[in-house]
């Protein structure tokens, strides 16, 4: 992963992965927030109300840093650890890996378990396009509404996508911008007199 984008995917995929008589389930989803992943969480309980166990790992973040994984019961570290390694050995963030395990009445094992886990989740990343996208910073414009003209030529001339705006006798507005491009649009903004320019931090 570079600093200026990152690798996730962008639609939801399954796939199924069977071993002596247990089925696994894979599910892939794309998602912002741990609030996003308890959405598909309980999305996935209520497809599937008579699996044996839940699964998942998630990696959240342009940097990553978020993460979780949980094993739902089986041995500690034959499901979680496993998914989450298929992620990152992808470099993938901002998407969760949910393995849904129906019992077949045979034990695995934790060997057997951890190859289930892991082999589910690669078939499933394999199946939904990875897709490159750059990472965001968000700033807020502060302006007199006279300056308005010269403010909407520099947002549309660096496609920034307008988050929210107030338009008054004194205007703010949110935007963001492909980090690359952040220096470029600060010096050609230093063009616009009493533009104020606070950055907000980083966005996707």
């Amino acid at each position: 992963m570079t600093q200026d984008y990152f690798f996730t995917i962008e639609k939801p995929a399954v796939a199924e992965f069977k071993e002596r008589g247990s089925k696994f389930l894979a599910h892939c989803f794309p998602i912002r927030s741990v609030e996003d992943f308890k959405g598909v969480l309980s999305k996935v309980k209520k497809e599937h109300p008579k699996a044996t166990h839940y699964c998942f790992a998630y990696r959240i973040g342009t940097s990553g840093d978020i993460f979780r994984v949980s094993d739902d019961g089986e041995p500690s570290g034959s499901a979680g650890r496993p998914i989450l390694g298929q992620i990152d050995s992808r470099q993938l963030v901002n998407l969760a890996v949910i393995v849904v395990r129906y019992f077949g009445g045979t034990l695995l094992g934790i060997p057997g378990l951890i190859n289930a886990y892991k082999s589910s989740t690669a078939l499933v990343l394999q199946m939904t396009p990875v897709i490159q996208q750059f990472i965001e910073e968000e700033f807020a414009l502060n302006f007199d509404y006279t300056q308005m003209n010269p403010v909407m030529t520099l947002v549309k001339y660096f496609d920034c996508m307008i988050i929210s705006q107030e338009m008054q006798l004194y205007c703010r507005m949110k935007i963001s911008l492909p980090k690359n491009r952040v220096e470029e649009f600060l010096y050609r903004s230093g063009e616009i007199k009493n533009l104020e320019i606070v950055r907000e931090g980083a966005g996707r």
